[in-house]
């Protein structure tokens, strides 16, 4: 029988395993103080603990060795759950140099989760000097991080010149044309990369594209009805997505949160499922979603 964490005939050993209470201190506040150890707090009868533990288990066997996952039942072993503040699962915590540095709550999408993971396994592999092409990505970011879609745009479009399939500039480009307004090219260029594409900046960019195509053009109705009564929170979460779909993720944040702390189950969870729709817009790794995330769980471990 083939177990959670084997491959068939080869268990993963400790890259994936189980852990209890007792073992906790050793498997993983000891083991990141050498590599990132990702924890992973669930219960059998948790149904997203299912639809995560794969996900997770899949992104951290492609890390190859990068970083570990513990997997922790709560039912069995609540004491460090306890600590932690866990009051929802699944509930996941990243562990750096014997600490909690980052995390999230909830069953993520494959892409968010195969990000989450590779950027804690970036910090710890040794990575080979940038190629020329990484070279001219990293300057095309710069550029649109500037505010510079013109020379990012000639950037990107100079990789994709050399390698047409090159999902990072493909990303980049169709994020140019969508900064510029211009939703039709950049949907013609995430073409280039397939439907079946699986890379976080093309989601982050499909999902950019998705806010801006539900975005209300006008918000000034939105803010008279807020200014009216701030606990309006279909006018505000309307104008959040304005805010989202011009590009002001920040502010769009803001008003979500604002619904979240004062109803966290308004209208069936809107606020909650537009906020994480902004995160992947913004790049598990951007300020948005690192500071969002954490704001977003003070308010739900309140």
């Amino acid at each position: 029988m083939t177990l959670i964490g084997e491959t068939a005939g080869k268990p993963a050993g400790d890259i994936i395993k189980d852990a209890t209470d007792a073992s906790f201190a050793a498997d993983v506040i000891d083991a990141s103080r050498e590599q990132p150890v990702i924890v992973d707090f669930w219960a059998t009868w948790c149904g997203p603990c299912r639809q995560l533990g794969p996900a997770l288990e899949k992104a951290v066997t492609a890390a190859k060795g990068a970083v570990k996952l513990v997997k922790v039942d709560i039912d069995a072993n609540p004491a460090y759950a306890g600590q932690l503040r866990v009051q929802s699962i699944p509930a996941v915590f990243a562990f750096v140099d014997g600490r909690p540095v980052d995390g999230f709550m909830g069953a993520l999408p494959e892409s968010q989760v195969k990000a989450f993971v590779d950027r804690l396994a970036a910090q710890a592999k040794a990575g080979a000097g940038p190629s020329p092409a990484d070279e001219v990505l990293e300057f095309a970011r710069q550029a649109l991080d500037e505010g510079d879609t013109a020379t990012a745009s000639r950037a990107y479009a100079q990789v994709l010149q050399a390698e047409p399939d090159n999902l990072k500039a493909i990303a980049g480009l169709a994020r140019c044309y969508l900064k510029a307004g211009d939703r039709e090219r950049a949907a013609e260029v995430l073409e280039m990369a397939g439907p079946e594409a699986k890379d976080p900046e093309i989601d982050s960019v499909r999902a950019a594209m998705a806010l801006a195509e539900d975005a209300p053009s006008e918000t000034a109705a939105f803010e008279k009805r807020l200014a009216a009564d701030p606990d309006d929170h279909e006018a505000r979460f309307e104008l959040a997505k304005a805010l989202g779909g011009h590009g002001q993720l920040e502010a769009a944040v803001d008003h979500l949160l604002a619904i979240i702390e004062r109803d966290r189950d308004w209208n069936d969870g809107a606020a909650r499922k537009q906020i994480l729709t902004i995160f992947e817009a913004a790049g598990a790794s951007s300020d948005v979603a690192r500071q969002g995330r954490r704001r977003l769980s003070a308010i739900l471990f309140s």
